[in-house]
């Protein structure tokens, strides 16, 4: 059967298209996960609590849609892939989803009784289910560009080596607090835009200008480090070629993950609008403008297009056997499934954004103390 696209078109447009849903994750949910990390800290009384959590609690679920269809566009596109995160990462994800079910769990049962020791609970739960994934989302993308320990015989079985205190060491912490530091940005972003004129805005603010700084600060030492580790193709690959990834050579060498930028100098705008954005969301937090969301969007865009950008076309590299890295080439599905998915993608992405689009202009205007007073049930 001839398919209108041919199949090494395919495993680049599923390799964007990946990558689109985890920044549209990042940039719905990262300010969610932001906004609860600050709760406990820059909103003191209960009604300035609420105030808060009544920022995000009406469309959080929907912002959750881009990290699950992330999760099944990983399952589809790259089985091995899928595969091999799962298992490997086993632990540090069920952290990520216990941390996330308090959620839910937070914003239903907080108002529920009055007592502040209740109410306190709960704020330190979304405080939690907000810190912990920014966190191990970084951690885990610092474990990526490392590559993981992970090898695969001849008959393509695989065997993961680590556990989970490996994940957590130097570089993939540093990830990890960069990671946490721009979602704080990209919430307090967030909460200037939202927030009515007052002492929780004003702390926030505060916030939010040493966190774009830390970010900033933190994203130029990740930089730096990356030049000490990298993969690196030996010879070209057939990019028609079929899912089997022993069938290449590659080395682990110090700064392979810069030469892409060598290949093509304008694959520097991504790491630059990394930068760009965080210096913007600074000047706009300075203003108290709504710039202030727009670099934070564009730091959240950039810092995940250069993660993108450094290792394609290597999906998940392999510290254990460089030769068993997972590649855009080789650890793809079937030239009919990914095109059948991509029909699927091209009738329901639209609808998502445009629903995204709808409930941000309903849930539009500034919340204050009139609002969570009069009408909201958190």
């Amino acid at each position: 059967m001839d398919l209108p696209l041919d199949y090494a078109t395919l495993k680049v447009i599923w390799w964007g298209l990946v990558g689109v849903l985890l920044i549209g994750f990042a940039l719905t949910d990262g300010y969610d996960l932001g906004v609860q990390t600050l709760l406990p800290f820059i909103a003191r009384s209960d009604e300035e609590r609420r105030m808060v959590i009544r920022t995000v609690a009406p469309a959080w679920e929907g912002h959750q849609v881009w990290l699950i269809t992330a999760g099944g566009a990983l399952f589809a596109a790259w089985p091995f892939v899928y595969a091999i995160s799962f298992s490997g990462f086993y632990l540090a994800m069920f952290i990520v989803l216990s941390a996330l079910i308090l959620r839910p769990v937070g914003f239903k049962y907080r108002s529920r009784r009055p007592e502040p020791a209740w109410r306190s609970g709960w704020d330190w739960a979304l405080f939690t289910g907000g810190m912990v994934p920014a966190l191990i989302f970084g951690v885990a993308m610092g474990n990526v560009l490392q590559g993981a320990p992970f090898t695969i015989d001849q008959e393509l079985r695989t065997t993961y080596g680590g556990n989970l205190l490996g994940l957590l060491n130097p570089f993939a912490l540093l990830c990890g607090l960069t990671s946490t530091a721009l979602l704080v940005t990209h919430g307090v972003s967030y909460l200037n835009s939202k927030l009515e004129e007052g002492p929780v805005r004003n702390r926030a603010l505060a916030v939010g200008k040493i966190s774009a700084l830390l970010a900033l600060a933190l994203f130029a030492i990740a930089g730096v480090w990356l030049q000490s580790f990298g993969f690196r193709l030996d010879a070209p690959m057939d990019p028609d070629g079929l899912a089997n990834p022993l069938r290449k050579s590659v080395t682990a060498a110090p700064g392979a993950w810069f030469d892409n930028y060598s290949l093509h100098p304008w694959m520097m705008i991504a790491p630059a609008s990394g930068f760009l954005g965080l210096l913007l969301a600074w000047f706009g937090l300075s203003r108290r403008s709504d710039l202030a969301f727009l670099g934070s969007s564009l730091s959240v865009v950039g810092m995940i297009a250069s993660v993108g950008a450094s290792m394609f076309p290597f999906i998940l590299p392999s510290s254990a056997d460089p030769r068993a890295s997972l590649m855009v080439w080789d650890s793809s599905s079937s030239h009919l499934t990914l095109f059948i998915m991509l029909i699927a993608v091209v009738i329901f992405l639209p609808i998502v954004l445009v629903y995204t689009a709808w409930v941000l202009n309903v849930l539009k205007g500034r919340i204050g103390p009139d609002v969570v007073n009069n009408d909201t049930p958190y």
